[in-house]
């Protein structure tokens, strides 16, 4: 009787031993996004404000054009917006792992390459979240830059991602302001060129 007991005890430290991990809503998420890395595709603005008007109507691609197992790199570009109305590549959306959870910055580049005044702004995640959504109030450092830029408003920002089956959409979440757009994942498009300065 005794052996059995002892023959059990082993098995189940064994048993403990080799079971890997379970992955958090977080990992999902990551996963997923990776999952489509060097990929580029077609959306639109899906929100209706005022403060968007410019971009109304305008051809828009995001590119998940670099990852590594705690970075992805995701520019967002927009066409009739540039210096010259063509293209806007100022903008990369980039997610990256945390000790804590996830993080989403924002890298703002002129044409020239040189950094935006207002740059690797964002914050990270205070939840898990799920595997298809995660949100990102702003971050200390974030609220430090929006004060000395003149840009106060934006000290209560939460930024949020999705991925599902479907798309991608990445949106702005505020008093008074409510921004989205919104990538077909059925509209897969050639990627583009590097964002400025990359």
């Amino acid at each position: 009787m005794r052996a059995a007991l002892s023959l059990l005890a082993m098995s189940l430290l064994a048993g403990c031993a080799t079971t890997p991990n379970a992955a958090t809503p977080q990992d999902d998420f990551f996963a997923a996004l990776s999952a489509r890395c060097g990929k580029a595709y077609a959306g639109k603005l899906a929100s209706d404000q005022e403060a968007d008007a410019d971009m109304r109507g305008k051809a828009m691609v995001m590119h998940i054009r670099h990852c590594t197992p705690d970075r992805i790199e995701i520019p967002f570009h927009i066409d009739g917006l540039g210096p010259d109305g063509g293209w806007d590549r100022s903008r990369t959306w980039i997610v990256s792992r945390t000790t804590t959870g996830l993080r989403l910055k924002h890298d703002h580049r002129h044409a020239d390459g040189a950094s935006d005044d207002v740059t690797l702004y964002g914050g990270d995640t205070v939840g898990m979240g799920s595997p298809t959504r995660q949100t990102f109030p702003v971050d200390a450092e974030s609220i430090a830059m929006f004060e000395r830029t003149g840009r106060g408003v934006s000290t209560t920002n939460i930024w949020s991602v999705e991925t599902t089956d479907a798309g991608f959409t990445y949106g702005l979440d505020r008093q008074g302001r409510h921004f989205r757009v919104a990538f077909d994942y059925a509209k897969p498009v050639a990627p583009p060129p590097a964002p400025w300065g990359w």
